[in-house]
């Protein structure tokens, strides 16, 4: 029960702060100074997930094609992403490419 209280406490806590801001700042119009920056957070926060999970193995940095093979496989699925500009392509691409070197691993 100690374990439940913890979670629904947490909850209305992130559920108050959230709604503070909207309730506060909801309607009334961003400043430029304050929106431009805001548009680099979705990317960095993507960066910041992706790139360990790409370049760590066991721990420790490796960016080895061929000790890593999600190093690899987020290479081949850059490029597409750069080249094609197609979301699918680089799930195709990426994701193919990650489970064949993992089954020939």
């Amino acid at each position: 029960m100690n374990d439940w209280l913890v979670v629904v406490v947490i909850g209305l806590g992130t559920y108050a702060m959230r709604l503070s801001f909207i309730g506060l700042l909801g309607t009334r119009p961003m400043p430029i100074w304050a929106q431009r920056p805001l548009r680099f957070v979705a990317p960095a926060v993507l960066a910041a997930l992706v790139v360990p999970a790409v370049t760590l193995s066991d721990g420790a940095m490796d960016v080895t094609p061929l000790g890593n093979p999600r190093f690899l496989a987020a290479v081949a699925a850059a490029l597409v992403a750069w080249r094609l500009k197609n979301v699918a392509g680089v799930i195709v691409v990426g994701m193919g490419l990650l489970w064949a070197l993992q089954a020939l691993g």
